[in-house]
């Protein structure tokens, strides 16, 4: 699925200034690099969520969790979820791994990994079920929503709307996994935009911007840096052309905060940044595999959120983002 350069664009009231958010795909620990399997995974990162509640409360921060059916699953984090719904610390919303999302009724591959993949019935009573056993154990039903490996389909937006979610945040820019069978968001920029005429679903994609010295034509040469990972690593290393998506994992706080400059200085009122929990535990991903890569993931956004506050861009919660989205 290719999904075409939005135009619906949110016109922000003046008053809402330079903003962030900070999501968390918060899922169960599996091997990245092996086959999707319905059973094996762990969820030993779980009470790691609360220690990043601390730390982001310090800065005035909600994070918002998007939250899948393997970590709903868990007591532990189910308490941890419920609490910080009710305390108002905290928004969680629906992350959907279909390979551990019942009903079982695809065969598991790397094709059906992305939900939008699936067929509509299917995809809608996976997105249903999720949706209900999160309400059941927190207490209300989330409306916001991030497909796992940003897997949205044809039906996707239709069945979010039907069942009552008013924000997506699935897209990520600049990014294209149609070689796996995902969808191609080569097209899409970071700034947030309205699915349909009546504004009932906002797309908040996540921010990924360019940087260097042919930024300005990074949307022509974005396929080919795609499709050539050669050509997409000497634009990199050179400095004339860096993709940089805002997120701790496998990106410099040096290159990070490079490309807030370049956000803000193209008029970006709303930044997304985005992590995945096993993080917050060393040796579940790429990104964090001791104590000392841990240690540096929390130095990462005390450095990142200093140069934020510096800028005078300040956290957002998803209630005051809607409003001013709607102009209300």
């Amino acid at each position: 699925m290719k999904v075409r350069k939005p135009d619906r664009h949110v016109q922000w009231p003046n008053t809402f200034g330079r903003r962030f958010l900070i999501t968390v795909d918060t899922e169960e620990e599996f091997d990245w690099d092996a086959p999707f399997q319905r059973s094996g995974h762990t969820t030993v990162s779980v009470p790691q969520l609360r220690e990043f509640q601390r730390f982001a409360e310090q800065y005035g921060i909600k994070p918002i969790y998007f939250v899948d059916y393997a970590i709903i699953e868990d007591d532990a984090a189910a308490a941890f979820l419920k609490a910080v719904t009710e305390q108002q610390t905290a928004l969680v919303g629906v992350h959907l791994h279909p390979w551990v999302n019942p009903p079982f009724e695809e065969q598991v591959s790397v094709h059906n990994s992305f939900a939008g993949n699936l067929p509509k019935a299917l995809e809608e009573q996976k997105l249903v079920i999720l949706r209900d056993a999160i309400r059941d154990k927190i207490g209300v039903a989330p409306t916001i929503f991030r497909a796992g490996r940003y897997g949205i389909g044809p039906h996707t937006m239709e069945l979010l709307i039907k069942h009552g979610f008013v924000l997506d945040s699935s897209i990520r820019p600049r990014f294209d996994y149609s070689g796996q069978g995902g969808p191609d968001f080569l097209a899409v920029g970071a700034e947030p935009f309205w699915w349909n005429e009546d504004h009932r679903l906002l797309e908040v994609p996540l921010t990924t911007v360019y940087s260097g010295l042919l930024r300005k034509q990074a949307g022509l040469m974005a396929a080919v840096m795609e499709k050539y990972p050669l050509i997409n690593a000497v634009f990199s290393r050179s400095k004339m052309l860096e993709r940089i998506p805002l997120t701790p994992e496998g990106i410099s706080a040096r290159e990070t905060k490079e490309a807030i400059d370049v956000a803000l200085d193209d008029e970006l009122q709303l930044l997304v940044f985005s992590f995945h929990s096993p993080s917050l535990s060393p040796g579940h991903t790429p990104y964090v595999r001791t104590q000392a890569d841990l240690d540096g993931f929390y130095e990462w956004w005390r450095d990142v959120l200093e140069h934020l506050n510096m800028r005078g861009v300040k956290p957002v919660d998803i209630g005051e983002l809607m409003t001013a989205a709607a102009g209300v």
